[in-house]
């Protein structure tokens, strides 16, 4: 049988050198010391790779963790752990030669059993992984974490110390690119089974990235320093990370004003435009495969489990207003789940998005009359969202566009811990639910309505999608699969199974003295990459 082989390509990261530089950086070069912040949003509510859920969460263990695969500056996939790897003709086996240097942050090597300890740990099902359907793909994955199979079931083995045997279920054209999403790192075994849930805290925590936790002073920062085990050690540049949870978009461009921050993941709705025209070198506003929607809770009883009503609030909403008088990014307008952007895929939209908006208020307001609601007889929701100034704006808005269906709007916010805790639970009427692709295929974003997924949070379940998605999960031919896959998300528009705005457009400052830090379609930005110019 012959094999394609893949081999590891050198990438070096690098960005054009600017004079400008935050006081703090230069006083952190100047000392001999490169130290970057970055103002990450949220508080993370884990730092365990198979427990996190957000973004703020995922770009910290990246830092802590490496996979199998990992992303370069651009948001390539590239080696990570596996120095290279073996597939076979038909697809559905893959060996993963592991590097001989691979270790663990306490000096320990690193091998193929921590993966297979790692895989087997996240899908087991008393451990309710949010991600655990990711590795889905793999030989009796799905049945081993619905507790059908045991766990030497899973198509993954360890040949030797440095060999992972992997069988698929099915061949799977997106099988590397989502190695190197957190849910597939190695975790390891001596510290959780040694602290339990506590294994996360600094001074228990073993990663094998290319920075080891040193500091988690809750709401306050997370540090990070440079871990010398790490294979690439000698061409990471920066001393330490700090991670700041700062979730107000002001407190984050004022401190990078400041030069207290490097970095910032967003910026105010409403200082775009000043950031536009007073720090052009420092702000990025990148296409990013991601969907900001709101989830409708369909669970049995809830109102939202009308479909005349979510086709009537979709229908009312003026996406356009949306964003270019709140969030002033001039996204592109989202009639669909997937991303337009998302490699070898053309889908549905809804059938409304080109009608006059006299025409689709019309028929909002005849669907919820229908449905027994009016200005006379107002239909009363809650919105929930993740506390901030700039997200409440969205809600808001959009409250004003549903008034004249008879509908009344109460706002709830929470910060992210208790948010996606709620979403979870589904203790929600309608939620903000923004989705980043985790990698660059409509599966994605597609697999979040399928039944009993743990990140299906609106509780949505229609037995001809589940059955459409495993048709395209199965089916090999990838031009027939994307066409499945698009049939599927025909069926979720056809439901409006939910609301979504617009795909995204992501904001962000960037000291001008810090190299290595690129757009990136994917969203990652791995501090590995990333180093101070010193001076002039």
């Amino acid at each position: 049988m012959t094999k394609t082989t893949v081999r590891k390509l050198l990438v070096i990261a690098s960005c054009a050198m600017f004079t400008l530089m935050p006081p703090m950086a230069v006083a952190d070069i100047e000392g001999g010391k490169q130290v970057l912040r970055r103002a990450n949003g949220a508080e993370p509510s884990s730092l365990d790779p198979q427990l996190m859920t957000g973004t703020w969460e995922s770009a910290i263990i990246s830092d802590l963790f490496e996979g199998l695969l990992t992303r370069d500056a651009d948001g390539g996939s590239i080696p990570g752990v596996a120095e290279f790897w073996d597939i076979s003709d038909d697809g559905l086996h893959y060996t993963f030669h592991l590097r001989g240097d691979a270790k663990w942050s306490d000096g320990t090597p690193l091998t193929a059993d921590d993966f297979v300890y790692a895989w087997r740990r996240i899908l087991s099902p008393e451990l309710a992984a949010p991600y655990a359907y990711m590795l889905y793909p793999i030989l009796n994955a799905r049945a081993y974490n619905q507790g059908e199979q045991p766990a030497d079931a899973l198509g993954v083995e360890a040949s030797d110390d440095r060999t992972l045997s992997v069988t698929l279920a099915r061949p799977t054209g997106y099988f590397l690119e989502m190695l190197s999403h957190a849910s597939t790192y190695p975790v390891p075994r001596t510290a959780i089974e040694q602290y339990g849930s506590d294994w996360t805290k600094p001074g228990h925590m073993i990663s094998n990235g290319a920075f080891e936790l040193t500091e988690w002073v809750s709401h306050d920062h997370i540090a990070a320093v440079k871990n010398p085990d790490f294979h690439d050690a000698a061409n990471v540049a920066l001393d330490e990370v700090q991670f700041l949870p700062i979730d107000d978009g002001r407190a984050a461009l004022n401190r990078f004003r400041a030069g207290e921050v490097d970095m910032t993941s967003s910026v105010p709705t409403d200082r775009i435009e000043w950031a536009r025209e007073n720090l052009p070198d420092a702000l990025h506003e990148t296409p990013t495969l991601a969907t900001f929607y709101f989830a409708f809770n369909q669970r049995p009883g809830s109102v939202l489990d009308d479909p005349r009503i979510r086709e009537a609030l979709n229908l009312a909403v003026r996406r356009d207003i949306i964003t270019t008088q709140i969030t002033k990014l001039n996204q592109p307008l989202a009639y669909s789940l997937v991303p337009t952007a998302i490699s070898h895929y053309d889908g549905p939209e809804f059938d409304f998005a080109r009608e006059p908006m006299a025409e689709r208020l019309a028929q909002a307001k005849a669907l919820m009359q229908d449905a027994g609601y009016g200005p006379d007889h107002p239909l009363h929701l809650t919105i929930d969202y993740i506390t901030n100034q700039d997200t409440k704006r969205i809600p808001v808005a959009m409250a004003a566009m549903w008034k004249p269906l008879g509908v009344e709007v109460t706002l709830t916010n929470s910060d992210a811990a208790v948010y996606y805790s709620k979403l979870r639970q589904g203790d929600f009427q309608i939620g903000m639910a923004p989705w980043n692709a985790d990698y660059n295929d409509a599966s994605n974003f597609l697999d979040l309505f399928r039944t009993g997924v743990p990140n299906n949070h609106s509780g949505y379940s229609n037995a001809a999608y589940d059955a459409m998605m495993e048709r395209a999960s199965n089916e090999l031919d990838p031009d027939e699969r994307a066409r499945l896959m698009a049939d599927a998300e025909g069926i979720l528009l056809d439901d409006y199974a939910m609301l979504p705005l617009y795909f995204y457009i992501r904001p962000a400052l960037v000291s001008p003295s810090l190299s290595g830090w690129k757009e990136s379609p994917m969203d990652d930005h791995l501090s590995r990459w990333m180093h101070f110019e010193d001076p002039e």
